[in-house]
């Protein structure tokens, strides 16, 4: 009895969490990531209706009626597809409904259909309701999959344009999309091998946790493309092409080699005078209308010239400059002050990115050069 009332308990927190969170993201006081946003409060709202049964039959109302509850399950199976979506609009602001993606209807459509028969024919139909269950739990571990995938190659993107990826490399949506396969591999595995019973309240602490991952990652978002709207195409132009050192020379010559040779020099001298690395949020278009060329010529330029992608481009100064600061051996400053003043906006980036760089963490680099001197 405790345990189910511990259940009930959890389902009507996560559900109420869900319906607030929607109404945050569709209000959207914050102000940023708009489209991405939006799409992800439908997303929240179609969960939370997964137990709008429960919370209905634990209210003490009637039933809700048949033709209601297929019109609520057909609502459902946009679950996994309105999250893929959001996740295209959080990466892609630009990224628009086309004719080609009326395929991402046809299982919502078997699944639909499944879903009037079981009231009038699920007794001549026996199998009709484990095949929708199995359809949803499929269709909702295909689109996590294609989710996640979406969202490392969003990752690989931002380091072209953003000399930082704190707070909009997705990775809340990332940890919600890893619960989620996670949980269709648990239920599928328990439909399969296990009884259909005892389930609810392990699956339903599970869900207590991504509830409150979703509510405490996504209020942290920070808006992905800070740029006026459009920049952002330009954006957008210069993630969509070869950004690694290998692919380089296979992006579309948009510079004469007289005029990248010219230019690579004038942003060497720069970075260098300037500092601009210095601003913890720069990005392609700040430091494009320092040197008077667009985002996409810059881009060409980081990834040709300099055989780099924006990211690694800018945080290699950071780099030199903490290096100059560690020598000094200042012990009026920490290594929180050295990683601001050398552009970092945090000491956990300071320290990926210098070891990453360098091979070594900032302290160990410190010994290593107090030794040697």
């Amino acid at each position: 009895m405790i345990f189910h009332s511990i259940n009930n308990l959890f389902i009507i927190l996560f559900f109420g969490a869900l319906i607030l969170l929607s109404f945050v993201f569709l209000t959207n006081p914050m102000g940023i990531n708009k489209k991405g946003n939006r799409i992800f409060a439908i997303f929240l709202l179609f969960y939370a209706s997964f137990w709008l049964e429960e919370v209905v039959a634990m209210s003490g109302f009637r039933p809700i009626h048949p033709m209601v509850l297929v019109i609520l399950h057909g609502l459902q199976i946009f679950t996994p597809t309105s999250l893929y979506f959001s996740i295209m609009y959080y990466s892609r602001p630009n990224f628009k409904i086309i004719p080609t993606h009326s395929l991402h209807l046809i299982l919502p459509a078997f699944y639909i259909s499944i879903r009037i028969l079981i009231p009038t024919g699920g007794g001549q139909w026996p199998l009709l309701k484990p095949v929708a269950i199995v359809l949803i739990l499929s269709q909702s571990l295909l689109y996590a999959i294609l989710s996640y995938i979406k969202i490392r190659q969003h990752r690989k993107n931002i380091l072209q344009y953003s000399s930082s990826t704190r707070g909009i490399n997705l990775n809340w949506l990332e940890y919600i999309v890893i619960q989620i396969i996670l949980l269709c591999m648990i239920i599928i595995w328990h439909n399969i091998f296990v009884s259909t019973s005892n389930l609810n309240l392990f699956i339903n602490s599970i869900q207590m946790v991504t509830v409150f991952t979703i509510a405490y990652f996504s209020l942290r978002q920070k808006e992905i493309f800070p740029v006026a709207e459009e920049k952002v195409n330009d954006i957008i132009a210069a993630t969509s092409e070869p950004n690694t050192p290998d692919t380089a020379h296979e992006k579309k010559k948009i510079l004469s080699d007289s005029d990248l040779i010219s230019l690579k020099k004038q942003l060497g001298n720069i970075m260098r005078t300037k500092e601009p690395y210095l601003d913890s949020d720069l990005n392609l278009v700040k430091l494009a209308s320092l040197l008077n060329v667009t985002p996409h010529q810059l881009s060409y330029i980081i990834n040709t010239g300099f055989g780099e992608n924006f990211f690694r481009f800018v945080n290699r100064y950071r780099v030199e400059k903490a290096k100059k600061l560690l020598l000094k051996n200042n012990p009026s400053q920490t290594m929180l002050g050295i990683a601001f003043d050398a552009g970092f906006n945090s000491k956990t980036a300071f320290n990926t990115t210098f070891k990453k760089l360098t091979g070594m963490t900032p302290s160990e680099y410190k010994r290593k050069a107090g030794g040697n001197s």
